[in-house]
C-alpha cells in the first residue's frame, strides 16, 4: 500500500474513533471531570451496577434483542430461501431492502402510525415488532450472501433418497448455512440493542418500556456524567466483539453491497 494512502486511511480511523477512545478513557478518570485526569479508578462502573433504572433499562434492552432476534432470524433465513429459489427481480430485492434504506426516523413514524391505527398497545411488545421489522432485512442480506454459493445440488440429492422438505432442511440446508444465520443473528442483536429512534417512537410512556438508549439520552440531556461514559464504553465494547464476530461467521458479499 502506498505511504500515503496508509497515512490516509491512519488519519480516517483516528477521526473516526479518537472521540471514543477519549469516552473511554473518561470513563475509568477519579476525578468525574472531563477536564482533569484525577487518576485510574472503576468507581463510575460500581456505580453503574447499583443504578436500578440504567439496570432496568439494560434488562429492557435485552429482552427486546433477544426477541426481536429470534423472530427476525427465522423468518430472515426462511425469507432469504425462498428468495433465492426463486425467479430474480429487482423490484422485489429493492421491497427487501427497503428498511435498510429507509431512514429511522420516517420508518419510526410509519410504526407509531401503523400501531396508533390498530388500536396496539404501546410498550416492549411495540419495540420488539418495530425492531423485528427492520431486522429482517439484515438477516435476509447476510443469509443470502452465504447462499449465493450454496450447491443446491444438495438438496436435490437429499430429495431424491427420500428425505421430505423438512428433513431435507434441518440435515442438510441449515446446517451448511448455519454460520451465516449465526452472522445474521449477532448483528440483529447488535442492532437491536444500539436502535434508539424507533425505539423511542414505539416505546409508549413510562420506565417499563424504555430502553437502554433511551435512558441514556434521557439522562445526558442533564449532562454527560462518568456513569453514562462507563455505560457508553460497555455497549460500544458489546457491539464490536459481536460484530466482529459475525463479520469472522459470515465472510460472504452481501448481495448489492
Amino acid at each position: 500500500m502506498p505511504r500515503f494512502l496508509t497515512v490516509h486511511l491512519g488519519a480516517t480511523y483516528a477521526f473516526l474513533y479518537m472521540p471514543i477512545l477519549v469516552l473511554m478513557v473518561l470513563s475509568f478518570n477519579k476525578a468525574g471531570l472531563p477536564t482533569a485526569w484525577g487518576g485510574f479508578s472503576l468507581e463510575w462502573y460500581g456505580k453503574l451496577a447499583t443504578n436500578p433504572k440504567i439496570l432496568a433499562s439494560a434488562w429492557n434492552s435485552v429482552i427486546v434483542a433477544c426477541v426481536s432476534t429470534a423472530i427476525a432470524t427465522t423468518i430472515g433465513t426462511l425469507l432469504a430461501l425462498g428468495v433465492e429459489r426463486s425467479k430474480p427481480s429487482a423490484a422485489r430485492d429493492a421491497l427487501l431492502f427497503a428498511p435498510m434504506i429507509i431512514p429511522d426516523i420516517v420508518l419510526a413514524i410509519a410504526l407509531l402510525s401503523f400501531f396508533t391505527l390498530v388500536k396496539f398497545t404501546l410498550g416492549l411488545q411495540s419495540i420488539i415488532l418495530a425492531h423485528v421489522v427492520f431486522n429482517i432485512a439484515f438477516v435476509c442480506a447476510v443469509v443470502r450472501a452465504r447462499l449465493k454459493s450454496f450447491d443446491w445440488s444438495l438438496t436435490e440429492a437429499s430429495r431424491d433418497l427420500g428425505a421430505g422438505a423438512f428433513t431435507t432442511f434441518w440435515r442438510i440446508t441449515l446446517p451448511l448455512i448455519l454460520p451465516a444465520v449465526i452472522a445474521a443473528a449477532l448483528l440483529a442483536f447488535t442492532l437491536s440493542v444500539d436502535e434508539f429512534i424507533i425505539a423511542y417512537f414505539t416505546a409508549g410512556a413510562g420506565q417499563s418500556s424504555t430502553t437502554l438508549p433511551m435512558q441514556i439520552y434521557a439522562m445526558i440531556r442533564f449532562g454527560v456524567t462518568p456513569e453514562i461514559n462507563a455505560m457508553a464504553t460497555i455497549v460500544m465494547l458489546v457491539s464490536f466483539v459481536l460484530v466482529l464476530t459475525a463479520q469472522r461467521l459470515n465472510r460472504g458479499r452481501i448481495p448489492g453491497a
